[in-house]
């Protein structure tokens, strides 16, 4: 595979950031010149990090860029600090992660890279915080993703954060959203969009996987799933017995999410 790892000055991060993108082989047995000119595109992974990481995490910690060969895929990898994939105005001179993705690392990719920009040929995971940010992306913009692979994570109820085993985390998201009142009508209330673009029938696929090990399962996994079984939202969920929050379960599920999103083997994909 072709490894890029850009850094560049972003409007909507105000600083210097980098991000690692995975691009597909040239086959050896085609000319170099008629591969490079063919103007193909190619379908895009969107792949987030989760808290404490950065860009880099899938690449040194999972075999990401084997499967993306094995699927001819372009996968993108931000870093996005430990920012829930969410603006921050207040922080530094101001820090638009929800923002950036959308309005500005799409531009760049579509444009410069042979990326197809088709909402059929795009997909978005990630695990932990990046789980959160996945399911935040797709459920608030359905028209630029054919589907969402969440690990380790699942929506937040606002109303129950504190029971929670992260809860200061979530009540940093609540705060800075402006309070509770004003969380509810933000990007960051995917528990309400997931259930509203459900109603409307603009819900991306959608794909949730937990360890049962996991010390989110119990106060944030199986409520979420809960509340999506008994108001009829089409989710695909999975458990696995003997995971916690970790690489080798994330290493795991993301392969599981490629067949989920249609890239994956028979024998696999006949699990959904």
């Amino acid at each position: 595979m072709s490894l890029i790892n850009l850094n560049f000055e972003s409007q909507y991060l105000r600083n210097n950031t980098e991000i690692s993108i995975i691009l597909p082989d040239k086959p050896r047995d085609v000319d170099a010149k008629d591969y490079y000119e063919s103007q193909k595109k190619y379908k895009v992974l969107w792949l987030l990090h989760g808290g404490y990481g950065n860009h880099s995490d899938w690449v040194r910690k999972s075999m990401i860029e084997i499967y993306a060969r094995e699927k001819n895929l372009i996968v993108v990898m931000p870093s996005a600090l430990n920012s829930f994939y969410s603006d921050w105005p207040g922080f530094m001179m101001g820090f638009d992660m929800y923002g950036f993705l959308i309005g500005e690392l799409m531009p760049l990719v579509y444009n410069w890279l042979p990326a197809s920009s088709a909402r059929e040929d795009n997909f978005i995971a990630g695990l932990s915080m990046g789980g959160f940010g996945a399911v935040k992306y797709a459920v608030n913009h359905p028209e630029k993703f054919a589907a969402a692979a969440v690990f380790s994570a699942a929506p937040i109820n606002p109303k129950k954060v504190a029971n929670s085993p992260a809860s200061s985390f979530f009540q940093n998201l609540i705060d800075n959203a402006g309070g509770s009142e004003a969380f509810e009508s933000s990007p960051d209330n995917t528990r309400k969009l997931i259930l509203d673009k459900a109603k409307n029938g603009s819900l991306p696929k959608l794909y949730f996987a937990c360890g049962k090990d996991d010390f989110l399962y119990d106060d944030i996994y199986l409520p979420f799933k809960e509340y999506a079984q008994t108001n009829d939202i089409p989710i695909t969920f999975e458990e696995m017995e003997g995971y916690a929050h970790e690489w080798r379960f994330w290493d795991l599920v993301i392969q599981r999410a490629l067949v989920f999103f249609g890239l994956g083997d028979a024998d696999l994909g006949k699990l959904f």
